[in-house]
């Protein structure tokens, strides 16, 4: 269970980053946060046409957040937590945060053409699972 666990966070980071290995043939060592902050950066400056201080504010926000949920997890996985709605709600509260703050940091247009990008699928997604977990209690 401890390794099913590590292997779904590390592609989950893997999937953000855009660089899922998952047809290599040589096993790679994951991505560190820097390197998943620094090439989710990288994709929306392309993507939305980023100003370089939004490109700055984008890779410090993910690579405090990123972090900030990894040990989470790990914590989670100290504890031996087997729940695994545990851990996407971690997810999901650090998602949630990443997005609050791009919402400060792009304008108007860079927003929309964001959640066109895939976001607002994803928002929807977690809002879903935020109302069935609290509709269960």
């Amino acid at each position: 269970m401890k390794r099913t666990i590590a292997v779904a966070s590390a592609l989950f980071f893997l999937t953000l980053s855009g660089q899922c290995p998952c047809f290599a043939q040589e096993p790679q060592e994951p991505p560190t946060v820097t390197e998943m902050a620094a090439s989710e950066a990288e994709r929306l400056e392309r993507l939305l046409e980023l100003e370089y201080w939004q490109v700055f504010y984008v890779d410090s926000t993910l690579q405090h957040d990123y972090q900030a949920m990894k040990e989470e997890l790990e914590a989670l996985q100290a504890a031996k937590v087997s729940n695994s709605s545990m851990y996407i709600a971690v997810q999901d509260k650090w998602m949630e945060k990443i997005d609050s703050t791009y919402m400060r940091y792009f304008t108007e247009a860079q927003w929309k053409a964001y959640l066109k990008s895939g976001a607002a699928k994803l928002q929807k997604t977690r809002a879903k699972r935020k109302a069935q977990a609290e509709g269960g209690k």
